[in-house]
């Protein structure tokens, strides 16, 4: 039995973690931990630098040019905090600086000098500057604590103090203990922050999103996903805000751009903050997957983005406040719609409950296993089953405030309203005053993608499902108590009840509403009662979620703890959003039969795409004249007479490796990780070397771009090009 499970994970439709056999055109499955490159086998892969020239604790490496860019990664290209990472992850902070007159999201930016660069708004930049287990102190405080919701609540309280207690320590970090494995490792990460990020180069859109949705984790890709940031610290070189004042910071370490490039079957590293996998969960926990999250998760964003697209058509002032929710909601509707197609096309849930059955015989085998493990798998069975019976409230419930930007105004206005009227009257303005600005800038970010006739079709369609809800033991009881029978009383009542609400005018609230104590504790309506009843069910049914966690925390590390013993390894920890380490080749695939991709594509790709007439695949005449004028300087590939675009390798990747660096043997940059094809999107549960590939920008491509096409050649100058 022992020996059919072996085989399984040796063949690749079982990978549940990394079997280190290191190979350099085979590369082990995992994101490493810093503290476990050691395992990786690099030098045998093809590392040409020693692995402490990487990561080694006290000394300067090359972790030290990597930073985290809010949700993805990126690298320091130059002494003076010039960082590189995607044009996607800069989007936001792009589309909140455009404007109908000024719009850098279609034209591009291009800061010629320091005084030049703009204010990045949203984007903060973290450094990782240590870390430490702290497994045995967190967990020894729930050594002999039972309950489910007492175990979960004193774990994360315990996290808390730790990273506190660092802050403390030193004043000039941020600290966060993070779980390696669920119930069963915690790692106190210390970071740098930095506030203060700019835009200095960012191409147009038909450069940086060329390919569009059409394209999104599809391969072969011609996408130019890349822009340039830089950090900036205060004169004394201390985190700040914003302020003219601010000079650029200087990193430790920057990498070196390598404008020669890669070529097929080169050994290639990424260093980034992957986000999340779910590698090491049972065949219960994909079956919920396949069967409620990613399907629910996809047909309403769907709708959320068909609303938006629709208010956006005439208007180019709305099509610019929507458009970095649309492409949010684009990415992961497309990502989600992967991992249902790879979850039915390996058929892994049966395979994954093939693997649980195995993992049941070894340990009802063994009498010392099975008097510590005897009933695991039928209390992970059990658990599943109650998550699953209650999965059509959780979806919505997860959902409603997220769909919904005005819902979320009433929740923060009310939350500051109870706070209020807990105080006594002479405190009450004491509290307001303290508060009020607070309360003004999370109100303001909510308002900046609100469109109230958006925000009415959303909440009508999940009025819609709620109705279809009633009379189940999921029925949502703030929905059930409203006199609606269908979806035409559903939407007259969600259109009377926003439209009555002053809550649909921000300039009211921001200016009017919350500029007196009096007006805003006296302030209520339909949709602000509406809200409190449906924040209350909420924070009930989140109480029987938290006791849920609290239970599967210690059925997952028993769960790991027993596993790794029957597969007699050890586990590299999932993914959760700190330092990593992967590594592969350079190296196509076979998605189909009879098709091989080969893994470089050029600007050739690009004209010939554009000959199809699609919208997303109109590109600069720029490149044209250049790529006709065969107008490519030294950055063209050592066996083609073309400027290589994009590359694709079999790294580990996932969500967060977004602006991860691409190095060669040598640790020098040759590339910016942005995407997965589209059969990797599976990734986040298994991966496999025949069709785990990711995608990234070749430097080449990112250098002719910024010399050719935009002038910016003070990147170059400034990247020692």
């Amino acid at each position: 039995m022992r020996h059919s499970l072996q085989k399984l994970v040796a063949i690749g439709l079982l990978t549940v973690s990394g079997i280190f056999q290191f190979s350099a055109s085979v590369p082990d499955e995992g994101m490493y931990p810093l503290s476990d490159i050691h395992l990786a086998g690099l030098k045998k892969a093809g590392l040409k630098i020693n692995e402490q020239e990487i990561y080694s604790p006290g000394k300067v490496s090359l972790v030290d040019a990597l930073v985290r860019v809010s949700g993805c990664s990126g690298s320091f290209v130059s002494p003076n905090g010039l960082i590189i990472t995607n044009h996607h992850c800069a989007f936001s902070a792009v589309q909140l600086a455009s404007s109908p007159e000024s719009n850098y999201l279609e034209n591009g930016f291009v800061a010629n000098s320091l005084e030049q660069e703009i204010q990045a708004e949203g984007l903060t930049i973290r450094i990782t500057e240590s870390y430490e287990d702290v497994s045995e102190e967190v967990l020894a405080a729930v050594e002999h604590i039972n309950d489910p919701i007492d175990r979960i609540e004193i774990i994360n309280e315990k996290r808390k103090e730790i990273a506190r207690r660092a802050v403390e320590a030193d004043p000039s970090i941020t600290a966060e203990v993070s779980e390696m494995f669920i119930g069963k490792s915690y790692v106190l990460f210390k970071y740098k922050t930095i506030e203060d990020v700019r835009l200095v180069y960012v191409p147009r859109q038909d450069i940086g999103e060329f390919g569009g949705d059409l394209d999104n984790w599809v391969w072969p890709r011609h996408t130019g996903d890349f822009a340039f940031l830089r950090a900036y610290v205060a004169p004394d070189g201390s985190s700040a805000k914003y302020s003219p004042d601010n000079i650029p910071f200087t990193p430790k370490r920057h990498l070196k751009v390598n404008p020669n490039g890669v070529e097929e079957d080169d050994f290639v590293f990424i260093l980034g903050y992957p986000g999340r996998t779910f590698r090491h969960r049972p065949a219960q926990y994909l079956e919920y997957q396949e069967k409620f999250l990613l399907p629910y998760t996809s047909d309403l964003y769907n709708y959320q983005n068909e609303q938006m697209s629709l208010a956006s058509q005439e208007d180019k002032a709305i099509e610019l406040q929507l458009a970095t929710r649309i492409k949010r909601n684009a990415n992961v509707m497309k990502n989600y719609q992967g991992k249902m197609k790879g979850l039915r096309s390996i058929d892994l849930v049966a395979t994954k409950y093939q693997e649980d059955k195995e993992l049941e015989n070894y340990i009802q085998s063994n009498k010392k296993l099975q008097a510590e493990y005897g009933s695991l798998m039928k209390d992970i069975n059990s658990h599943y089953q109650e998550v699953m019976e209650s999965a059509p409230k959780e979806m919505w419930m997860n959902n409603i405030y997220g769909g919904s930007n005005i819902l979320r105004v009433a929740m923060q206005l009310w939350g500051f309203k109870d706070a209020l009227a807990s105080q006594s009257a002479d405190r009450q303005q004491l509290v307001f005053d303290k508060n009020i600005a607070k309360v003004k800038e999370t109100v303001q970010e909510i308002y900046k993608d609100y469109n109230k006739q958006v925000d009415i079709n959303i909440l009508t369609h999940m009025f819609e499902q709620a109705l279809a809800l009633k009379g189940t033991s999921n029925a949502i009881r703030a929905v059930s108590m409203i006199d609606a029978e269908n979806a035409e009383d559903g939407r007259w009542i969600i259109e009377q009840t926003v439209n009555a609400s002053r809550l649909s005018d921000p300039d009211y609230v921001l200016n009017n509403l919350l500029s007196s104590v009096e007006d805003f504790i006296h302030y209520n309506d339909d949709l602000m009662d509406f809200q409190q009843s449906l924040l209350a069910e909420s924070q009930a049914f989140y109480s029987v979620m938290k006791r849920r966690e609290g239970e599967l925390n210690k059925l997952m590390a028993d769960y790991v703890a027993v596993k790794e013993q029957f597969l007699e390894k050890n586990f590299v920890p999932d993914a959760n959003s700190t330092l990593r380490l992967t590594y592969g080749n350079i190296k196509g695939y076979t998605p189909v039969d009879a098709t091989y991709m080969s893994p470089i594509t050029t600007i050739k790709g690009i004209i010939e795409k554009g000959y199809e007439g699609k919208a997303e695949y109109q590109y600069p005449e720029s490149i044209r004249r250049a790529w006709e004028a065969k107008d490519f300087g030294k950055y063209t590939g050592k066996k083609r007479n073309d400027v290589p675009v994009n590359i694709l390798y079999n790294m580990d990747t996932t969500g967060g490796n977004s602006g991860s660096p691409i190095m060669n043997a040598y640790g020098e940059l040759i590339g910016v990780n942005f995407d997965r094809a589209y059969e990797a999107t599976i990734n986040d549960f298994a991966w496999n070397e025949s069709y785990s590939r990711s995608i990234g920008v070749d430097i080449r491509y990112v250098l002719w771009v910024a010399d050719k096409i935009d002038g910016a050649h003070f990147i170059l100058d400034e990247m020692g090009i």
